[in-house]
């Protein structure tokens, strides 16, 4: 049996190229029995569809505290306490600030900071920012309050250079989903 199965996992989308992979990632979850909520920041949907991620689980993918007609408030704190697990993939630079310092813009950051549950962060940046000393406080922080960094992979990046920055690849990302909840 796998080991996500009945899980609820809140997968959080920010602005980068690698929000692509989210698509991959968000049907893995479903593939392995999970009940997967997207939330999609306003940045991310310049990289990836609010309907793709809708079809692949299921499920409406949330990108504000209202409904798009205002007819509907995104609970926040309620998707905070349903989920088993939050995954945030990729995790901008922006979002990876924000996170730790605890500011709250958007309806990611809001479930962020109402999530009982085990936060997955995995970076995407390209390599001179992921070097950044600013980034690398910030990942401290993180795992200081208890979240838990998917490291970054090593290859090609957006920007044509070869180095570390990558996001995870779907696939490992959920094999340390199942790893945590063994």
């Amino acid at each position: 049996m796998s080991r996500l199965k009945d899980k609820k996992i809140v997968l959080g989308v920010c602005g980068s190229i690698a929000a692509y992979k989210a698509a991959v990632l968000t049907r893995l979850l479903v593939k392995a029995g999970a009940e997967v909520k997207v939330i999609l920041t306003s940045s991310a949907s310049a990289f990836i569809t609010p309907l793709t991620l809708s079809t692949l689980s299921k499920n409406p993918v949330l990108t504000d505290f209202t409904s798009a007609d205002g007819s509907h408030w995104n609970s926040h704190v309620e998707l905070g306490l349903w989920a088993d697990a939050m995954v945030i993939a990729p995790t901008s630079a922006n979002t990876l600030s924000k996170m730790a310092n605890g500011n709250c813009d958007n309806m990611l950051l809001a479930t962020y900071l109402s999530a009982r549950c085990p936060v997955f962060f995995a970076p995407a940046m390209d390599l001179d920012m992921w070097k950044h000393k600013a980034v690398k406080r910030n990942i401290d922080y993180l795992l200081s309050y208890g979240n838990i960094l998917i490291p970054v992979e090593h290859g090609e990046l957006a920007s044509g250079l070869t180095g570390d920055g990558r996001m995870a690849e779907p696939e490992h990302i959920i094999g340390h989903l199942r790893e945590y909840f063994q």
